[in-house]
Protein backbone atom coordinates (compact mmCIF):
# COMPACT_ATOMS: atom_id res chain seq x y z
CA UNK A 1 0.00 0.00 0.00
CA UNK A 2 1.18 3.60 -0.29
CA UNK A 3 1.32 6.04 1.82
CA UNK A 4 -1.60 8.13 0.91
CA UNK A 5 -3.96 4.59 0.47
CA UNK A 6 -2.26 3.54 4.51
CA UNK A 7 -3.10 7.34 5.74
CA UNK A 8 -6.61 7.00 3.77
CA UNK A 9 -7.44 3.73 5.43
CA UNK A 10 -6.37 4.89 9.04
CA UNK A 11 -8.16 8.04 9.10
CA UNK A 12 -11.26 6.18 7.74
CA UNK A 13 -10.77 3.47 10.47
CA UNK A 14 -11.23 6.61 13.16
CA UNK A 15 -13.85 7.60 11.35
CA UNK A 16 -15.92 4.62 11.60
CA UNK A 17 -14.54 3.74 15.56
CA UNK A 18 -15.72 7.28 16.45
CA UNK A 19 -19.32 6.94 14.89
CA UNK A 20 -19.63 3.21 16.33
CA UNK A 21 -18.90 4.51 19.79
CA UNK A 22 -20.50 7.94 19.09
CA UNK A 23 -23.94 5.19 18.16
CA UNK A 24 -23.40 3.42 21.15
CA UNK A 25 -23.30 6.50 23.60
CA UNK A 26 -26.59 7.48 21.50
CA UNK A 27 -28.00 4.23 22.90
CA UNK A 28 -26.96 4.45 26.35
CA UNK A 29 -28.56 8.34 26.36
CA UNK A 30 -31.52 6.75 24.34
CA UNK A 31 -32.09 3.97 27.27
CA UNK A 32 -31.23 6.52 30.24
CA UNK A 33 -33.66 8.79 29.36
CA UNK A 34 -36.53 6.21 28.64
CA UNK A 35 -35.64 3.41 31.61
CA UNK A 36 -33.13 5.72 33.78
CA UNK A 37 -33.96 6.67 36.83
CA UNK A 38 -33.52 10.24 38.01
CA UNK A 39 -32.71 11.50 41.18
CA UNK A 40 -30.40 14.41 42.27
CA UNK A 41 -26.85 14.30 43.02
CA UNK A 42 -24.60 16.69 44.93
CA UNK A 43 -20.97 18.02 43.82
CA UNK A 44 -18.89 16.40 46.42
CA UNK A 45 -15.37 17.72 44.94
CA UNK A 46 -13.59 18.61 41.90
CA UNK A 47 -10.63 17.49 41.56
CA UNK A 48 -7.83 18.34 38.85
CA UNK A 49 -6.60 16.43 35.72
CA UNK A 50 -3.60 17.39 33.56
CA UNK A 51 -5.17 16.89 30.13
CA UNK A 52 -3.65 18.32 26.63
CA UNK A 53 -4.71 21.87 27.49
CA UNK A 54 -3.05 21.60 30.98
CA UNK A 55 -5.17 21.41 34.18
CA UNK A 56 -8.35 20.72 34.22
CA UNK A 57 -11.36 20.72 37.23
CA UNK A 58 -13.66 17.69 36.92
CA UNK A 59 -16.48 17.01 39.35
CA UNK A 60 -17.18 14.25 41.43
CA UNK A 61 -20.95 13.90 41.82
CA UNK A 62 -22.18 11.80 44.85
CA UNK A 63 -26.23 10.41 44.81
CA UNK A 64 -28.00 7.67 46.58
CA UNK A 65 -29.75 4.56 44.71
CA UNK A 66 -32.76 2.72 44.98
CA UNK A 67 -31.28 0.08 47.42
CA UNK A 68 -29.56 3.42 49.86
CA UNK A 69 -26.14 2.42 48.71
CA UNK A 70 -23.67 5.98 47.54
CA UNK A 71 -22.82 5.93 44.30
CA UNK A 72 -20.10 8.38 43.05
CA UNK A 73 -18.90 9.31 39.41
CA UNK A 74 -17.45 11.99 37.25
CA UNK A 75 -19.07 13.68 33.93
CA UNK A 76 -18.06 12.09 30.65
CA UNK A 77 -17.99 15.59 28.98
CA UNK A 78 -15.49 18.19 30.82
CA UNK A 79 -13.15 20.85 29.86
CA UNK A 80 -14.15 24.95 29.84
CA UNK A 81 -17.50 25.78 30.65
CA UNK A 82 -17.79 22.05 31.84
CA UNK A 83 -17.18 22.74 35.59
CA UNK A 84 -19.95 22.41 38.16
CA UNK A 85 -19.38 24.15 41.24
CA UNK A 86 -18.31 21.89 44.93
CA UNK A 87 -22.24 21.51 46.28
CA UNK A 88 -24.18 22.46 43.51
CA UNK A 89 -26.90 19.97 43.32
CA UNK A 90 -27.35 18.67 39.69
CA UNK A 91 -30.30 16.33 38.21
CA UNK A 92 -28.87 12.41 37.82
CA UNK A 93 -30.29 9.87 35.41
CA UNK A 94 -28.76 6.24 36.02
CA UNK A 95 -29.78 2.32 35.15
CA UNK A 96 -31.11 0.77 37.91
CA UNK A 97 -29.31 -2.12 37.53
CA UNK A 98 -25.78 -0.54 36.86
CA UNK A 99 -25.85 2.62 39.27
CA UNK A 100 -22.22 3.34 37.77
CA UNK A 101 -23.69 4.51 34.20
CA UNK A 102 -24.85 7.67 35.73
CA UNK A 103 -24.79 10.88 33.73
CA UNK A 104 -25.81 14.42 34.78
CA UNK A 105 -28.77 15.39 33.17
CA UNK A 106 -28.20 18.36 31.52
CA UNK A 107 -28.42 19.28 28.20
CA UNK A 108 -24.56 20.26 27.70
CA UNK A 109 -23.69 16.92 29.96
CA UNK A 110 -25.72 14.59 28.11
CA UNK A 111 -25.35 15.42 24.22
CA UNK A 112 -22.07 16.76 24.18
CA UNK A 113 -20.34 13.76 24.13
CA UNK A 114 -21.96 12.82 20.72
CA UNK A 115 -21.41 15.87 19.26
CA UNK A 116 -17.87 15.60 19.60
CA UNK A 117 -17.51 11.94 18.70
CA UNK A 118 -19.87 12.94 15.68
CA UNK A 119 -17.75 15.64 14.76
CA UNK A 120 -14.36 13.72 15.07
CA UNK A 121 -15.75 10.59 13.34
CA UNK A 122 -16.38 13.16 10.40
CA UNK A 123 -12.93 15.20 10.71
CA UNK A 124 -11.83 11.47 9.99
CA UNK A 125 -13.57 10.60 7.45
CA UNK A 126 -13.14 14.10 5.62
CA UNK A 127 -9.44 13.77 5.93
CA UNK A 128 -9.70 10.18 4.50
CA UNK A 129 -11.45 11.71 1.25
CA UNK A 130 -9.50 14.16 0.90
CA UNK A 131 -6.52 12.40 0.83
CA UNK A 132 -8.53 9.57 -1.78
CA UNK A 133 -9.40 13.00 -4.00
CA UNK A 134 -5.75 14.24 -3.87
CA UNK A 135 -4.05 10.80 -4.75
Amino acid sequence: MSDGTTGAVLCAAAGVLLFVVAWRETAVLRRLRRDGVRTRGVVVDNTQVTGDDGHIWVPLIAFYDQQGHRVEFSPRMRGTGMGLATGREVPVVYDSRHPRTARVRMWRHMTGPVVFLLFGAVLFLGAAVLVVLTK
